[in-house]
């Protein structure tokens, strides 16, 4: 047999039966849209959470209090040997490649704008209350956590005696003056009276937590007001020309020699970020594994298909065996409908899954969607497999028909 008489009569074939072979590529090209669809919007959950964790920066170095194997979340209740001081924070602010440390502590309290009368309201007089998180942070913020003053300055570095000054977060700032400027104007944080001395940039949420809705205070004063002995959580910025690990082992060093014992954490930016790009690698083929639910069910669909197709057609298989053709070519002719019709189904699919894709993409700008074209071709290559594979038994079973009993059969 010819090729394009193999290809023409494979063709003819599906043609004769539109609407079946319809519903078989049908079954497959779901399980593949399922596969693309999936694995782009898993594609999107991993490149928005590695956005949301690397916004503060990459070369960043987070020393918790506590020892413990694992990467638990900062602010944790935690019990040590002995506490991370301020003065271990001014300890490794003086190790090599070490450019900017901040000191962190973190709560939560009612931050009360003073009234209209002492210069800081919104015209509308009275006072506006808001319980919002408040952070206990050093002055090298902007350095650090990559986040700047829209109006106004940071909290300024101060020996000795800390003054009652106040930076707001963007949200707060509007929450407690409106459009007003607050600079100068007098807060009660806790209870505590502050003076506001600048309005933090915008920096949206990050998994879950608003950043905009913050006050930052002086962590000498946080750690009075929350009563705590211990900051929970030094973070420092290196040079871009150090190695993280080569500066976590100098901070490691030196906070043993200053605590005796290693009762502290310390987890750099490129750890975290390989622990998270695992957990998201295995979520992105999770999701892809329960697309592909959807193409073993389109197998089964071609292996049916198929199954009946060869009992419908003995005697055309039949005659085709009369006219000369050998088993081996009727096997191929089974075979070739059952890849082709998984094949047009996988491109299907693709179509779909892919402008399935794009269509999330535009309407959640925040959720970078991405075709994930490994496991396209997974599933593509995959989708050709399992019409091969369904097609094998309804294939051989043709191929072993006993002609003259094929042309009887009615």
């Amino acid at each position: 047999m010819l090729a394009r008489d193999f290809v023409g009569f494979t063709l003819g074939a599906l043609r004769a039966r539109r609407g079946r072979s319809l519903l078989t590529l049908l079954g497959i090209a779901i399980g593949v849209a399922a596969v693309v669809l999936l694995t782009a919007i898993g594609e999107g959950v991993h490149r928005f959470v590695l956005a949301e964790f690397t916004q503060f920066g990459s070369n960043l170095i987070g020393i918790a209090p506590g020892k413990t194997s694992t990467l638990g979340m900062s602010g944790a209740v935690v019990s040590n040997v002995r506490p991370l001081a301020l003065a271990d924070a001014q300890a490794l602010a003086k190790l090599p490649g070490v450019t900017a440390v901040v000191p962190m502590v973190q709560g939560n309290a009612a931050v009360e704008a003073s009234p209209v009368g002492d210069g800081a309201g919104d015209g509308q007089g009275g006072s506006r209350t808001r319980r919002s998180m408040v952070l206990g942070v050093g002055s090298q913020v902007p350095l650090v956590w990559q986040m700047r003053p829209a109006i106004g300055r940071f909290l300024p570095a101060e020996e000795g005696g800390v003054r009652a000054f106040a930076v707001l977060g963007a949200t707060l700032r509007r929450e407690l003056f409106g459009t007003a400027s607050p600079l100068g104007a007098r807060i009660r944080i806790g209870g505590e009276p502050y003076r506001v001395i600048g309005v933090m940039e915008p920096k949206g949420q990050m998994l879950g937590f608003d950043l905009d809705d913050t006050v930052f205070i002086p962590v000498e004063r946080a750690l009075a007001m929350f009563d705590r002995t211990s900051l929970m959580e030094i973070d420092l910025v290196y040079d871009a020309g150090q190695h993280g690990d080569a500066v976590a082992e100098r901070a490691k060093a030196l906070l043993k020699l200053r605590h005796g014992a290693e009762d502290f954490t310390i987890t750099t930016q490129d750890q975290m970020l390989d622990v998270l790009g695992s957990v998201l690698d295995v979520l992105t083929a999770a999701v892809g594994a329960l697309g592909g639910i959807s193409l073993a069910v389109g197998g089964i669909g071609i292996l049916t298909i198929m199954t009946i197709a060869v009992r419908e057609r003995r005697r055309e298989i039949g005659l085709l065996r009369a006219l000369g053709a050998a088993q081996g070519q009727i096997l191929l002719l089974f075979l070739g409908e059952a890849v082709l019709l998984a094949s047009l189904g996988g491109l299907a699919g693709l179509v779909v899954g892919a402008g399935g894709a794009w269509l999330i993409g535009a309407a959640v700008p925040a959720l970078p969607t991405r075709v994930a074209w490994d496991f396209v071709l997974l599933a593509e290559v995959t989708a050709a497999l399992i019409g091969l594979g369904a097609g094998v038994l309804p294939a051989l079973a043709a191929a072993r028909l006993d002609p003259v009993e094929a042309l009887r059969d009615e």
